[in-house]
């Protein structure tokens, strides 16, 4: 395993969890039984009792056009402590284009507060939807380039004598609450469905964040999901199947390629994080 730190992060460090929804609250109870202190925040008035309930220091922090001075006050004392910022704030609470705005009173805060590492959430959808293998670097070919979620990763590149940052670009998020059964079910003459499925379970999200903080694997760029790549065809019939749901089908479409295929060599021979769900059919028991 390399790590790019020579910087503490022991169990008696704070760790700050921007974003404490469907990954941000496990992975934060998660880092709390480590032994971490965790500043988590919400958006929900109601939320901040469940985050306090599971011995998480509570911050109510909106960003985006409703970012107000109150606001900056709760992510500066959010952060003031931290030595870790995870930062879990997904694409789809920003309008189109407003994803690196969005994110820019983060960043000022992070080098205002001297936080010295970052763990960036990101997406796979960073990348363009031809058919072949995406890595890391490739993200730079897509037509739109720099798109909304490269240019607020940029944002965040490490920096000299200030931070160091980890992106982690996440394949499409399953596990409770979230059965991919779900996300075609019933739908009929769906296009693309020799497409390859590149998905994650919501262990593998937490149990691999996790691991690089403990690890201290700082300095990188990381694609994550499970090794296994069915056909869409093949693999959301099985799904709904699993629900008990109507099976989509798929248009009888020509033999040709198609879809992205997200390649994470780069993490598996980075890091010894073992994925729990690398078969995506036998991950289905735990969604």
């Amino acid at each position: 395993m390399t790590t790019n730190s020579s910087a503490s992060s022991s169990p008696t460090s704070t760790i700050a969890v921007l974003g404490c929804g469907w990954l941000g609250l496990p992975l934060a109870q998660a880092l709390v039984a480590d032994g971490y202190t965790v500043n988590g925040s919400t958006t929900t008035p109601a939320q901040l009792l469940t985050l306090r309930d599971a011995g998480i220091r509570p911050y109510l922090l909106r960003l985006g056009p409703e970012f107000s001075q109150t606001d900056a006050d709760s992510l500066h004392a959010m952060l003031h402590d931290a030595d870790v910022l995870v930062l879990n704030v997904p694409p789809r609470a920003a309008a189109a284009g407003a994803y690196p705005a969005l994110l820019r009173p983060v960043g000022a805060a992070v080098a205002a507060a001297g936080v010295r590492h970052v763990l960036f959430v990101s997406s796979t959808g960073v990348y363009p939807d031809e058919p072949r293998t995406m890595r890391e670097a490739d993200a730079l070919s897509s037509p739109d380039a720099p798109s909304d979620l490269l240019r607020a990763e940029g944002q965040f590149t490490p920096r000299r004598g200030q931070w160091l940052t980890t992106v982690v670009r996440l394949g499409g998020l399953i596990g409770p609450e979230r059965p991919p059964g779900r996300f075609l079910a019933g739908r009929h003459e769906l296009k693309q469905g020799s497409a390859p499925v590149n998905l994650i379970h919501l262990d593998d999200c937490v149990g691999l964040l996790r691991h690089i903080i403990q690890e201290k694997v700082w300095g990188y760029t990381f694609n994550a999901c499970a090794a296994h790549h069915p056909a869409r065809r093949d693999f959301y019939p099985a799904a709904a199947a699993h629900l008990g749901l109507e099976a989509p089908t798929f248009r009888d479409e020509a033999a040709t390629a198609s879809g992205k295929t997200i390649d994470t060599t780069l993490l598996r021979k980075t890091t010894d994080y073992h994925f729990r769900h690398d078969d995506l059919v036998a991950a289905l028991a735990y969604c």
